[in-house]
């Protein structure tokens, strides 16, 4: 099975999401992850869904998830054409001796520490997942007091705008 990235443009207002996800439970679709934010139009959210699948079940999710009224556009987002990232904040048990080695961690993968404490640093960092993933390897020696990762949020490459006949009607 393969994954996909689903790109959802939908009005924006509550009971959506509800709408959206409820349809991939009823169907027994699993939601591998979920992010939804408002876009450049705040009449427009974005959704972007990750499942797992072959052709077939991710082509009758697309068309399902289309039929719904709030439902502007649906897309599967190509790896080679999208950029794909995630958020990661990480606690990490540190003490005088281990501190300077997360720090140089922290700047091999970029993240930002956010939150310093006695015995203990947070992290942020953004990326594709394997980035994230290998970030939290090197971590593990630490200790890992707490992480959240957010869903994948992406865009397509290049100059075309998805969606942007809809966003557009939603103004009128």
């Amino acid at each position: 099975m393969n994954k996909y990235v689903l790109s959802v443009l939908v009005k924006n207002h509550s009971g959506v999401l509800r709408r959206v996800s409820g349809l991939f439970a009823r169907r027994g679709y699993n939601i591998e992850s979920l992010t939804v934010g408002v876009t450049e139009n705040p009449k427009v959210s974005r959704m972007t869904v990750v499942v797992c699948g072959d052709e077939y079940i991710v082509d009758q999710i697309t068309k399902q998830v289309s039929k719904l009224v709030e439902v502007f556009k649906v897309e599967i987002l190509p790896a080679e054409t999208s950029v794909f990232r995630e958020l990661l904040l990480v606690k990490v048990k540190t003490s005088k001796d281990s501190r300077a080695e997360i720090l140089e961690i922290s700047n091999i993968f970029r993240s930002r520490v956010v939150d310093v404490a006695a015995d203990s640093l947070v992290l942020e960092a953004t990326g594709d997942a394997n980035k994230l993933t290998a970030l939290l390897k090197m971590l593990e020696p630490f200790t890992i007091l707490e992480l959240v990762r957010t869903g994948l949020t992406a865009l397509q490459r290049g100059a075309a705008v998805f969606g942007k006949e809809e966003k557009e009607k939603s103004d009128a």
